[in-house]
């Protein structure tokens, strides 16, 4: 072995074992759930929905042409906030199904109707959480069952929030959220429909679902 040779090795040699050194010196980065800035604010304990700030929609696609959106009146929720953010955390939310508003009253009632909703039958749309997974900062997905008609399906929210909790001109610690998704109105028994004279449908089938909420402490 010449001594250019010998001197390749021992440099080799040398090099792996700073690399060995190094490796062994750097403790391993392991990745955990953190909860985002605004949720670490966020004191624990029960937050109700305030009625007066929560707007819940649905919209559907009105003779392919557009979007119709109608409201619901009348609603109610909570969140019972947990240590380690929405992760651990749930949510409920009640909605009377008759409160719906078309700004239409003909429509109205064709909506709660036997037809569509049937809301004597079945008066409470109603949605609780299961799950909650974070996929950014302030974002997440939000499972849960949700009850449409009588029929009970699971559902995924896309769920901006929460804000930084802060009070109101009362006192009131409040904090807002907004989340939304997508379902198939025929899964939960909503098959009625009608017929164009040009082709196509009245009503299409995929419904969004819409909410803008605050939060008070309760």
């Amino acid at each position: 072995m010449n001594a250019f040779t010998a001197r390749s090795i021992a440099v080799r040699a040398l090099l792996a074992a700073m690399l060995l050194t190094s490796m062994a010196c750097t403790p391993l980065q392991v990745l955990t759930h953190s909860v985002s800035q605004n949720e670490a604010r966020v004191p624990v304990g029960r937050y109700d929905l305030d009625l007066d700030h929560c707007s819940i929609t649905f919209d559907v696609e009105h003779f392919k042409y557009s979007r119709f959106t109608m409201r619901f009146d009348r609603k109610k929720g909570q969140l019972n906030w947990n240590e380690g953010g929405l992760e651990q955390s749930s949510v409920s939310v009640s909605i009377d199904a008759a409160s719906i508003d078309t700004n239409v009253p003909l429509l109205d009632k064709m909506v709660k109707s036997e037809s569509l909703l049937d809301v004597e039958r079945y008066p409470e749309i109603r949605f609780v959480s299961t799950k909650f997974e974070r996929t950014g900062e302030s974002r997440g997905t939000l499972t849960g069952n949700l009850t449409i008609h009588g029929v009970t399906r699971k559902a995924t929210f896309s769920v901006e929030g929460p804000t930084a909790p802060g009070k109101d001109p009362w006192g009131n610690l409040r904090i807002g959220l907004s989340a939304s998704t997508k379902i198939n109105r025929k899964d939960f028994g909503l098959t009625w429909n009608a017929a164009l004279e040009t082709g196509g449908i009245l009503v299409g089938d995929e419904v969004t679902i819409t909410l803008d909420v605050e939060a008070v402490k309760a």
